[in-house]
C-alpha cells in the first residue's frame, strides 16, 4: 500500500478532518500500542517524578518517553513518518484519543477509520513497488 509522507496533513485546516488521517498512520495494531504504552509510562514516570520526588525535570521524561516509543513504530512497523512533523499539536490530540479508544474497547473502530481512510486516499500517496497487507476491518 502507498505510504504517505509528511505533506500529507499540510492540506488539513481543522482536527476533524486530520483525525481520519492521523488514524489511517497508525493502521497497525502494533503502532497503537507502541503509543499508548509510551505515553502512558512516559505520563507515569513523568508524574512519580513529580509528586513523589518533587522534581519537575522529570516532566521532561514524557514526552522522550512517548515519542521514544512512537516514532519508531512509524519508521519500522508503519514505514510512514509521524503525523507530529506537520501538525504537532494534533497529532498529540490525536494520541490521547486514539488512546482513549483502546482503553474504552474501540480499538476495531479505530481500525475501521484506517481502512476507510486509505480506501480514500491511497491514490494521493507515493505508490511503493511492495504491497502492504490488507488491513482487518473487524
Amino acid at each position: 500500500m502507498p505510504k504517505p509522507t509528511c505533506d500529507c496533513p499540510a492540506t488539513y485546516t481543522t482536527y476533524e478532518e486530520f483525525w481520519p488521517y492521523y488514524v489511517a498512520m497508525h493502521s497497525r495494531a502494533s503502532t497503537r500500542w507502541a503509543h499508548l504504552v509510551g505515553t502512558t509510562l512516559g505520563a507515569a514516570t513523568a508524574a512519580h517524578g513529580l509528586v513523589r520526588l518533587r522534581k519537575p525535570s522529570w516532566l521532561l521524561l514524557w514526552p522522550l518517553m512517548g515519542y521514544g516509543a512512537a516514532w519508531p513504530s512509524h519508521f519500522f512497523i508503519e514505514q510512514n513518518n509521524p503525523a507530529t512533523f506537520g501538525h504537532p499539536a494534533w497529532s498529540l490530540r490525536g494520541d490521547f484519543e486514539m488512546i482513549r479508544y483502546m482503553l474504552t474497547g474501540r480499538d476495531a473502530e479505530l481500525s475501521r477509520i484506517a481502512a476507510s481512510w486509505w480506501a480514500e486516499h491511497a491514490h494521493e500517496a507515493a505508490v511503493e513497488p511492495i504491497a502492504r497487507p490488507e488491513l482487518p476491518v473487524g
